[in-house]
């Protein structure tokens, strides 16, 4: 479970990156990496993704923990995850409006999404 759960949270860093991509083409100028690092950790537009972010800190936290990883903890952060990008109908709304609208907009996002749902699949 360990391995799986590895490579979905390496999965989940290049699905994040994209949707910050994505972001900040719609923001606009951002200035110096500090500056757009700011912009991600505090400005509003960016604020959604934070769900996100926290769920990808928790299975790193986990992930450094010396002890296995149950299939249990497995699934349950793949609930977590349907809960944000599907397919789960009891998600997250608001989130997944505008994860889903940001997904017609780049191709490589689609590629990301593909990626982290065949992981999911397999957990």
């Amino acid at each position: 479970m360990k391995t799986q759960l590895t490579e979905l949270a390496r999965a989940l860093r290049d699905l994040h990156k994209q949707l910050i991509n994505l972001e900040t083409q719609y923001f606009g100028a951002v200035g110096s990496p500090l500056e757009h690092l700011q912009l991600i950790t505090n400005h509003p537009h960016f604020a959604w993704l934070q769900k996100l972010s926290g769920l990808m800190t928790q299975i790193d936290e986990r992930l450094d923990e010396p002890e296995p990883v149950t299939p249990e903890e497995a699934k349950a952060f793949r609930q977590s995850l349907e809960m944000l990008i599907g397919p789960c109908e009891e998600g997250d709304q608001a989130f997944r409006a505008k994860y889903n609208a940001l997904l017609h907009d780049g191709p490589e996002l689609v590629m990301a999404h593909g990626a982290v749902r065949k992981l999911l699949a397999q957990i």
